[in-house]
């Protein structure tokens, strides 16, 4: 079992948060409000998990740069009314940010029985291997 702080389970309950506001924000049809309010908790809720000067670190490193401002313009676009455009840009950030740890997640996940299932699919499993060598995508 993981130990963790009073500091991190904050981190951990306002991620929890802020995922689920952002899910629902999502299925009511991008609403901003729901969205915005998913970003902000989202996002305060790293500096309690890895520290404030580990989480500035993460962002500001030369390679992952492109990525931290796709999500940080997102989260802007989000609460300047625009949230399809803002969750694109999101997502796509996202993707940048933590397209390292992909071949890690997928290993992990192909190994719970239903999702390992998913993970078999030709295509699916192509991309995953290709991910795992260390190539890319195309």
């Amino acid at each position: 079992m993981i130990c963790l702080t009073d500091t991190q389970r904050i981190g951990v309950g306002l991620i929890g948060f802020g995922v689920f506001f952002l899910l629902m924000g999502i299925l009511l049809y991008f609403d901003r409000v729901l969205l915005g309010f998913g970003n902000i908790l989202f996002v305060s809720g790293l500096p309690f998990i890895i520290g404030l000067q580990n989480t500035f670190q993460f962002f500001v490193q030369r390679q992952k740069l492109k990525g931290s401002s796709f999500f940080l313009a997102g989260i802007l676009l989000v609460l300047l009314r625009w949230p399809m455009l803002g969750m694109l840009c999101e997502s796509y950030g996202c993707f940048l940010l933590f397209k390292g740890t992909l071949p890690v997640v997928s290993e992990l996940l192909s190994k719970i029985p239903v999702l390992g299932l998913i993970f078999t699919f030709p295509g699916l499993s192509m991309v995953l291997k290709r991910l795992r060598e260390g190539g890319s995508l195309v």
